[in-house]
């Protein structure tokens, strides 16, 4: 372990110039007392680091020295895949290995490359999870990763809508959507998708698998994905919008807003125009159609515009009569 430290500290140098301890501290999440050991470990081995006081000193290595120490290792190369992700790479228990091999490929690239994959890394950012909401707890995450790599089997504890289940399941990957984590799986008879954070046991076992022949992960995930909205969009609402709701449409209901929109037909004498709009259960399109207040009227199907009026109505019922 101190070793990698070391060599992270070395590449540090290298990569970035002249570093105080508490920014090197910093960077290898260690503290300050540990970096002037380590700077004085490697001064030790032959490695020409100098120390500048003052209050712009700091560590730097000595004009033209530089390592070659920048093979990858087997996790530091996979871990490259998620340079744009540094949280899900921690998730997936990567993150050291990523931030070594992020190291070592800025150290083996020409100064002009190094300098341009600095600047791309300080100027875009990915962060995975959607607004105002907590990233799932995934404490199965790692052990589901391993087993993917590794095409080894795993016994679970997975907590459905509908109770408890134990499986025993071939993990065969991994999807992060909208900063939630799946684990694509093959059990007793189909490939199937997982939420992570609905294990609550995970063990890995010793029988291994191989892999259905002809499957892809990307490929299964749009189809699953297409597949699953058609079976929770299974009813079109015709509804009547204020240009207000027009704006708020895609907002508060995504790609099925934005498809009923482009359908939508002429405006009438106040602006309002009819679309029709995909939606769920009757209960979910309820809560949210009411999101979007007085600005939309639900003309078909009956069924829904009653469910409508009637949430309207115990809602006025529940404020009272206005003030007067």
């Amino acid at each position: 372990m101190r070793a990698d430290r070391l060599l992270s500290l070395l590449l540090l140098l290298q990569n970035r110039g002249l570093m105080t301890a508490p920014e090197l501290a910093t960077a290898l999440e260690v503290s300050v007392r540990t970096v002037y050991r380590d700077v004085e470990a490697l001064a030790a081995s032959g490695v020409p680091v100098l120390a500048e006081r003052g209050p712009a000193g700091g560590f730097r290595l000595m004009d033209g020295y530089r390592t070659r120490l920048t093979g990858l290792t087997d996790a530091e190369a996979g871990s490259l895949f998620l340079a744009g992700a540094p949280g899900p790479a921690n998730d997936l228990g990567l993150g050291a290995e990523l931030a070594t091999a992020q190291l070592k490929l800025q150290a083996a690239l020409p100064a002009a490359l190094a300098d341009r994959a600095r600047r791309v890394q300080d100027r875009f950012h990915l962060d995975a999870p959607a607004w105002f909401r907590d990233a799932d707890p995934v404490p199965h995450l790692a052990a589901l990763a391993r087993a993917v790599w590794e095409q080894r089997a795993v016994r679970t504890h997975y907590r459905r809508w509908r109770g408890e289940v134990h499986r025993d399941l071939h993990p065969l990957g991994l999807v992060l959507k909208a900063g939630i984590w799946y684990v694509v799986a093959l059990g007793e008879d189909s490939v199937r998708t997982y939420r992570v954070a609905r294990f609550l046991a995970v063990e890995g076992l010793a029988e291994t698998f191989e892999r259905p022949t002809g499957f892809a992960l990307a490929p299964y995930w749009e189809h699953s994905s297409r597949r699953m909205e058609a079976a929770l969009h299974h009813d079109t609402a015709r509804l009547r919008i204020s240009p207000d709701a027009a704006r708020l449409l895609p907002m508060r209901l995504g790609a099925a807003g934005r498809r009923a929109l482009e359908g939508a037909g002429p405006p009438d004498q106040e602006g309002w125009v009819e679309v029709r709009l995909s939606v769920e259960t009757t209960a979910v399109a309820v809560g949210d159609l009411l999101g979007l207040g007085a600005e939309a009227e639900v003309l078909d199907p009956p069924e829904l515009r009653d469910a409508v009026a009637r949430a309207a109505r115990a809602l006025a019922r529940r404020y009272g009569p206005p003030p007067e």
